[in-house]
């Protein structure tokens, strides 16, 4: 056997024992924490009418969880790098948990929009954390894959999250509780479970990672050594210059898009499966399926990213079909049966975009700007979801029409597309994984 098999063999075992061991774990937590962040979505359809909640203050609960989120995602991520993922992703699942508990007890549009901000600054940084987190144990070329493996917990929250939070709607007058209320209250305890486990469960980086072998621990730590000391796109000291880099802020337009798009989607469209007269029931199980599609195509296209070594394209040409999707919404008004493809169309083009996107920027990040860089681009582009989640709430209540609605998010998903192509063009591919 060859020195270059040998080394080949110990990359493919070191690769798959971490991924065994941490992203299980890792797609739980975040599934549990999308679920907690949308299944006001659900619950709303009983809420509302119970607690005198109008479509636009809907709207902009909905969106004024991102300008919680925004306030504390830099400074989050930040204290993450000083205290460890291990403490400071358990200290953030834990409060996120208690605060979404604490809706049971909304009394009115003041208590649903406290809480909604609340919530936001609860779960800031976590996402960007565990991105973080990731580039501490997988070398560039294994990141669009697993950022997308980390990242199909969103459509899967979708798919299980939906039936499973109409189920519970069936549950509305047990112990004088509303079954909205029950949503909120079984949907938390997950996060405070799961937030203890992670204090004894994670490692905060391979260099503690006793589960690996010696070897597998020495390969590892050297091979991001030498990927560190390559010169990133961005690679200033000073927190404010990276969060201020011309880069970072056009990666934060990139993703408004598709985050913009992802949030409306879990928000809005039970509402809009269930104006079609189905039941509480139906409407979770019909609201699933383009999440599940999605799930499956989030991983082909990551696979696809990582083994071609392409990213630029693998960003835009998602942003690009779910821009025409969209606006195909306008010639399916009154057909579920066009609807759901066109909604699934939109949610694979939201996700599948996601690994390649997080893999080019923590490419182009280096290892001392990716906390605060990390961070200021996931903050400024789920700031989108305030303005976006309030406007398709607006448009609904003025107009009724959902297509009218998705337009702003199209539009910004248009300008994303083509911002990533024009200063990704110079991008050079990233070396394939190996196979």
């Amino acid at each position: 056997m060859t020195s270059s098999t040998v080394i080949r063999n110990l990359e493919s075992e070191t690769i798959l024992r971490i991924s065994w061991r941490l992203l299980p774990f890792l797609i739980a937590a975040y599934l549990v924490n999308y679920i907690d962040r949308v299944n006001v979505g659900f619950a709303a359809l009983q809420m509302n009418k119970a607690v005198g909640i109008d479509p636009k203050t809907y709207g902009l609960g909905a969106g004024i969880f991102f300008l919680g989120y925004f306030l504390l995602e830099v400074p989050s991520n930040l204290a993450l790098q000083r205290f460890g993922a291990r403490t400071w992703i358990a200290r953030i699942m834990i409060t996120w948990g208690v605060v979404s508990a604490a809706f049971a007890l909304i009394g009115g549009p003041t208590s649903f929009l406290v809480l909604r901000f609340l919530l936001g600054a609860a779960e800031a940084g976590f996402f960007p954390g565990v991105i973080l987190y990731i580039t501490y144990w997988y070398p560039v070329h294994y990141r669009a894959i697993i950022v997308g493996i980390f990242m199909v917990a969103l459509p899967v929250a979708g798919l299980i999250g939906s039936p499973i939070s109409g189920a519970i709607l069936y549950m509305d007058g047990i112990l004088g509780l509303g079954g909205w209320q029950w949503i909120f209250i079984l949907e938390a305890v997950p996060a405070v479970l799961l937030g203890i486990a992670t204090f004894f469960y994670l490692t905060d980086g391979p260099e503690h990672a006793l589960w690996l072998t010696p070897e597998q621990r020495q390969w590892l730590m050297a091979t991001l050594e030498i990927e560190r000391k390559r010169a990133p796109r961005i690679s200033h000291d000073s927190v404010w210059r990276v969060m201020s880099n011309k880069y970072v802020l056009i990666m934060a337009l990139v993703y408004a898009g598709a985050a913009g798009a992802s949030t409306s989607l879990a928000l809005f469209v039970p509402q809009l499966v269930k104006s079609f007269g189905l039941t509480n029931w139906q409407t979770g199980l019909v609201t699933a399926v383009p999440f599940g599609i999605s799930a499956v195509w989030m991983v082909l296209w990551g696979r696809s990213s990582d083994r071609s070594g392409e990213r630029v394209w693998h960003n835009a040409l998602p942003l690009a079909w779910m821009v025409a999707a969209m606006i195909a919404t306008f010639f399916a008004i009154g057909s579920l049966w066009m609807m759901i493809p066109l909604l699934t169309l939109i949610a694979a083009g939201t996700y599948a975009s996601k690994g390649p996107f997080w893999a080019l920027s923590s490419e182009w990040l280096g290892a001392t700007s990716a906390a605060a860089g990390l961070a200021q681009i996931n903050a400024l582009g789920n700031l989108s979801g305030f303005v976006f989640n309030y406007l398709v709430g607006w448009i609904q209540a003025e107009t009724g029409s959902f297509p009218l609605a998705m337009m702003p998010i199209a539009a910004t998903a248009m300008v994303g597309a083509i911002c990533v192509l024009a200063i990704g063009r110079r991008q050079p591919r990233t070396v394939p994984a190996v196979q």
